[in-house]
């Protein structure tokens, strides 16, 4: 019998103008497949016959179904023809959803895996959910950023530019696990001269930011279970690394000179690594006291505890004497001092620095080349040059400056449209300020509706472990101009009309 041969449903337009008769094969048989004109394991017609057909050549049909093969959407069965494939390559492109019940969930700890043999670490389960970091324009009072519209690109990119065209052979092979070696000279001339740092460069460890010197910290000092303090209120960063490491988290509450210490030693007397940011407390910003200080490096010395000094915003100083450095006045090797470039600079540099005590530079190092190795070279290259040629004091000068005023402003504004609702602190350092609110003030619900008039607020409450004191909102001032820092002033007095004519009607400002 002679052999059946399948039609192909096709009606086909006379071919387009510049387009190869094969292009043009190849594009209505695929298109009739994915159609489902032409459905899977339908058998296809031998090249001869099509070529007679639609009066092509052989080869350009040869060359069509080779095509086909080649992309899985049809296949050859020797001795019996070529076949429409039975999975096409679009039903492998599309995994089949999850059901609702199989969705991973957001909660750490409570995350389902997508097999049942996988099983996270005791690290990984003890990590905080990841929340990407709010994007937007920048307005009042957007806390924790610095004015990075005034920060001189095009200078950093000269700066940059130069270092490239001089980079060696011997910058571009790597360098020091412990850093860039001139760039940790300049870090250690700046804080022994800016900080009342006592350092060398040989002490200097450069790091992604101060987080990386906390984690590196608390992976090298800390076992599971071991007490660690922090300040109560603060930085919750710092509260998830040590979470991460399994330390056991000891809160101390912060007075008006800073970490209460008397507490700390009642309540939880055996620590093994203190967590403070006694330059400019985060986020009351209070500054530790000298009597304070001695006393803490004191019983530190004594007690066999490690302390780690965040000198966060410290560059930022607008009034009162400089306080040295915790590093600087320690003598028995118990301080470990960590700060960041980011914060003051831009903060998609990631670049910092740790300074440790002598005896702990050897296992530092260690860890750093079986981790991150050495942050990327030629970013501490520019860094350094930024450094040395005096850009960066210049930058920091004219920032402070910069930042006072903005300060300066929003006090202003305050008193003449806040007062008797909010007192806002006049803080000595950094890049945010605290506002108490009058009792009977919800923060929550004046952050939210500050929300929907385009002001950005926190509340205090955010930053401590069970619900905060009294109402405290967060401000930040240094990322806005005086025109928005009024205008924000003029949105919260709005807020706080509307709520108390409220609170004078009902006892409650917000019902």
């Amino acid at each position: 019998m002679p052999r059946e041969t399948t039609s192909l449903p096709l009606s086909l337009p006379a071919p387009v103008a510049g387009v190869s008769l094969y292009d043009w094969l190849y594009k209505q048989l695929r298109a009739a497949i994915l159609e489902g004109r032409l459905h899977p394991g339908a058998r296809l017609p031998a090249t001869r016959d099509l070529a007679e057909s639609y009066r092509l050549s052989r080869t350009t049909v040869i060359t069509a179904f080779e095509q086909l093969k080649s992309e899985g959407y049809v296949e050859g069965r020797s001795g019996s023809g070529t076949y429409v494939s039975e999975v096409l390559p679009e039903q492998l492109l599309h995994a089949p959803e999850m059901s609702a019940q199989r969705r991973p969930t957001d909660s750490g700890a409570q995350r389902r895996l997508p097999h049942k043999r996988i099983s996270l670490s005791s690290y990984a389960k003890r990590l905080q959910p990841f929340r990407p970091v709010p994007a937007g324009p920048v307005r009042a009072f957007r806390a924790n950023q610095a004015a990075l519209d005034l920060f001189p690109t095009s200078l950093w990119g000269q700066v940059a530019a130069s270092r490239l065209r001089r980079a060696s052979a011997r910058l571009l092979a790597g360098g020091e696990t412990l850093g860039y070696r001139p760039l940790r000279e300049a870090v250690a001339e700046y804080l022994n001269t800016s900080r009342g740092v006592k350092c060398t460069a040989d002490q200097v460890l450069i790091v992604s930011g101060a987080q990386e010197g906390l984690d590196r910290t608390a992976r090298l000092l800390l076992n599971p279970e071991d007490p660690a303090w922090i300040e109560e209120p603060g930085y919750p960063a710092a509260a998830a690394v040590l979470q991460a490491s399994g330390a056991k988290i000891c809160r101390v509450p912060v007075n008006q000179e800073g970490l209460d210490l008397e507490y700390g030693i009642e309540r939880y007397p055996s620590p093994k690594l203190v967590y403070v940011t006694p330059a400019h407390q985060f986020p009351l910003g209070v500054t530790m006291s000298l009597r304070r200080r001695l006393r803490l490096l004191e019983w530190a010395r004594k007690s066999g505890v490690f302390i780690f000094e965040d000198d966060y915003d410290s560059e930022y100083r607008y009034s009162g004497r400089p306080v040295p450095a915790l590093q600087g006045l320690d003598r028995a090797g118990v301080v470990i001092f960590g700060g960041s470039f980011s914060a003051v600079m831009f903060p998609a540099l990631r670049l910092g620095y740790l300074v440790v005590p002598p005896e702990l530079v050897d296992v530092f190092a260690a860890a750093q080349s079986v981790s991150t190795h050495h942050p990327p070279l030629l970013g501490q290259a520019v860094l350094c040059d930024f450094i040395n040629e005096g850009h960066f004091a210049r930058h920091i000068r004219r920032m402070r400056k910069v930042y006072a005023e903005r300060l300066g402003v929003l006090l202003k504004a305050a008193n003449e449209k806040l007062a008797g609702a909010i007192e806002i602190s006049n803080v000595e350092a950094g890049l945010q300020t605290v506002g108490c609110m009058q009792k009977g003030f919800d923060a929550d619900k004046v952050v939210e509706a500050a929300a929907k008039r385009d002001v950005e607020l926190k509340s205090l409450g955010r930053y401590y472990s069970a619900r905060a004191p009294g109402n405290g909102l967060v401000l930040g001032f240094a990322a806005i101009g005086p025109k928005e820092i009024r205008r924000g002033v003029e949105e919260l007095a709005g807020i706080f009309d509307e709520r108390k004519s409220i609170r004078d009607l009902t006892g409650n400002a917000f019902g």
